[in-house]
C-alpha cells in the first residue's frame, strides 16, 4: 500500500537507498496537493469499464470453482499472498517467483519446479502488478519483468503527467492516465479472459470499495455481485484500482447492474456470522450491493486499506462458502494433501528520529507515524488470523485415512539477520522508481528469505517424498 506521504516527485538518488531529505521532500508534497486542490473543482468522471453480464454461468467463469475443476487430482493448493509496497513489493514478489521456479521437485517420480504447483495467487497494490503479469505472460515474466516494469521510472512519468497543465482541466481523472500508462508499458489492453491459459495459476487482484471498506476481488464470484462478467474486465484496470492511493488518484467506477440473482449468504455462511463479528460484517458489506439503486457505481482504491497483506480475500472466500470442507465440496474438487500459504509482505519499519528531540513533530511526520503503527498492528493481526484459519482448514478437510499438512511460509523484512542489509532494506521508500541497487537488493532478499525458511524447506521435503 502506497501513502500519500510517501509519493515524491523526484527518483531517489542513484548513490543511496535513502529518501530525498525531509525539506525536499515536504515541498514536493505540498506542490502535489495544492495542484490537486486546485483542481478538484474541475469534475472527472470514472470511465466505466465493465459491462453487464447476466450469462456468464455459459462457458468456463474466471472463478475459483473454474480453477479447482481444472486441477481437481492435485495434490496441492498453494497460495500465493503478493502485499503492497509499490515497485518495492513488486520486487520481492518477483524473487520469490525466480525462487519457486528454481527449486526442483520430484512428485510420484515425476521431476518438476515447486513453481508449477502454485494454484493461486492473490495480490494487492504494488505485488498486483508481478501477479498480473505472470498472469498473463507466464514464464515471459523472467526475461521482460524487471525492464519493463521494477527497472522503470514509472512514478516520474505519471508524476509528470500530473504536472501538465493540458491535465489540470480535463474530465479525465489522474487514474484513467494511469490505466493508459500502465497498458502502454504492461498489459496491452488484456482483459481478465487472456488469463485463463491451462497451467496458470488463478489471479486474484484485490481492491477496496471506498464506500463500504469491503475486500473486493476481481473475479467472477465477487462480480456476480454486480451482475458483470468479469472475464471482459481491463487488467490495467483492475491493477489500477488495486493501487490507488485515495486523494493522488481518482477511485476506479465499475458499474453495479440490475438483472441477476439477490446475494444471501448460504446458511453456513451465516452461522459462521453468528461466532464472528467480522465475518458478519464482511457479508453485510456483500448484501449491500444488493442495492442496485443507491449503489449503482462502485469505486474501489488501493486495496491495501482493507488488507495489505493479500491474505484476507482468500479466507473471505473461504468464509463466503460456509467453511474449507464446505468450499471444496462445492467446487467438486478432491480433497488435497497440502495447503500452501505463502505469504511475501513488503512493509517497512520505520524509524522515526521524533524521540531525539523535544520539538513537536512535523504534520507529515505524525502522518507517518500513525500510518505505520496501524499498518504493522494489522498486519500482524492478519498473519495471526490466517496462520489460525489454515490449521482449522486443514483439520476440517482431514480425516483418519487422509491427513491435510498445512504449511505458512512468511517473507518479511523482519526475518533477515545481518542487521546492515535489514536496514538498508527497511530504508527503500514506497514508491515507483528504485535504484538498480534496490531491486537487485530486494531480489536476491527475498530469494534467500524463502530458501531459508523452515517451513519452506519442510515443504519441498514432503512433497519429494510422498
Amino acid at each position: 500500500m502506497l501513502r500519500v506521504t510517501d509519493i515524491h516527485t523526484e527518483p531517489p538518488a542513484k548513490t543511496s537507498g535513502l529518501k530525498p531529505s525531509g525539506l525536499v521532500f515536504s515541498r514536493q508534497l505540498w506542490c502535489i496537493c495544492l495542484v490537486l486542490i486546485l483542481t478538484s473543482g474541475c469534475a472527472s468522471y470514472g470511465v466505466i469499464h465493465n459491462k453487464p453480464g447476466t450469462d456468464v454461468v455459459e462457458g468456463k467463469p474466471y472463478s475459483l470453482k473454474t480453477w479447482a475443476q481444472a486441477d481437481e487430482a492435485a495434490d496441492v493448493i498453494f497460495i500465493l499472498a503478493f502485499s503492497g509496497g509499490g515497485t518495492r513489493a513488486a520486487a520481492m514478489a518477483y524473487g520469490v517467483l525466480q525462487e519457486l521456479r528454481d527449486t526442483p521437485i520430484v512428485i510420484d517420480g515425476r521431476p518438476g519446479r515447486l513453481l508449477d504447483e502454485v494454484t493461486h495467487i492473490s495480490s494487492v497494490s504494488g505485488g498486483s502488478f508481478t501477479s498480473a503479469y505472470y498472469g498473463l505472460y507466464g514464464e515471459r515474466i523472467f526475461t521482460d519483468f524487471e525492464s519493463e516494469f521494477l527497472r522503470k521510472d514509472v512514478e516520474g512519468h505519471l508524476t509528470k503527467s500530473l504536472f501538465r497543465p493540458i491535465h489540470w482541466f480535463s474530465r479525465k481523472g489522474r487514474t484513467e492516465r494511469a490505466v493508459e500508462y500502465y497498458n502502454e508499458i504492461l498489459f496491452h489492453d488484456a482483459r481478465f479472459k487472456d488469463m485463463m491459459q491451462p497451467g496458470r495459476p488463478m489471479i486474484v487482484i484485490n481492491a477496496s470499495d471506498l464506500a463500504y471498506g469491503v475486500r473486493f476481488s476481481f473475479i467472477q464470484d465477487y462480480f456476480n455481485l454486480l451482475c458483470s462478467d468479469v472475464r471482459e474486465f481491463p487488467v490495467a484496470s483492475a491493477v489500477t484500482a488495486s493501487s490507488a492511493v485515495p486523494v493522488v488518484f481518482n477511485p476506479v467506477v465499475i458499474e453495479n447492474f440490475t438483472g441477476c440473482p439477490e446475494f444471501h449468504p448460504p446458511p453456513k455462511a451465516a452461522k459462521m456470522a453468528e461466532k464472528s463479528d467480522e465475518v458478519a460484517e464482511m457479508l453485510s458489506g456483500l448484501e449491500s450491493y444488493n442495492d442496485k439503486q443507491n449503489r449503482k457505481y462502485i469505486h474501489f482504491v488501493d486495496g491495501g486499506i482493507t488488507d495489505n497483506m493479500g491474505l484476507r480475500a482468500m479466507s473471505d472466500v473461504v468464509a463466503i462458502s460456509g467453511g474449507p470442507a464446505e468450499m471444496v465440496n462445492t467446487m467438486q474438487r478432491r480433497l488435497p494433501r497440502h495447503v500452501v500459504i505463502l505469504s511475501v509482505n513488503a512493509s517497512t519499519e520505520k524509524r522515526s528520529d521524533m524521540d531525539l528531540s523535544p520539538k513537536q513533530p512535523s504534520m507529515l511526520v505524525s502522518m507517518n507515524a500513525m500510518t505505520d503503527v496501524q499498518l504493522h498492528r494489522y498486519n500482524a493481526a492478519t498473519v495471526d488470523s490466517v496462520r489460525g484459519f489454515l490449521n482449522a482448514w486443514a483439520t476440517q478437510m482431514s480425516s483418519p485415512g487422509h491427513e491435510v499438512k498445512p504449511y505458512f511460509i512468511e517473507v518479511t523484512f523482519e526475518q533477515i539477520p545481518d542487521p546492515t542489509l535489514k536496514l538498508f532494506l527497511n530504508k527503500v521508500p514506497t514508491s515507483f522508481s528504485l535504484t538498480d541497487e534496490q531491486v537487485d537488493t530486494l531480489i536476491s532478499s527475498a530469494r534467500e528469505l524463502v530458501r531459508q525458511d523452515p517451513e519452506f524447506q519442510r515443504l519441498v521435503t514432503n512433497l519429494s517424498h510422498q
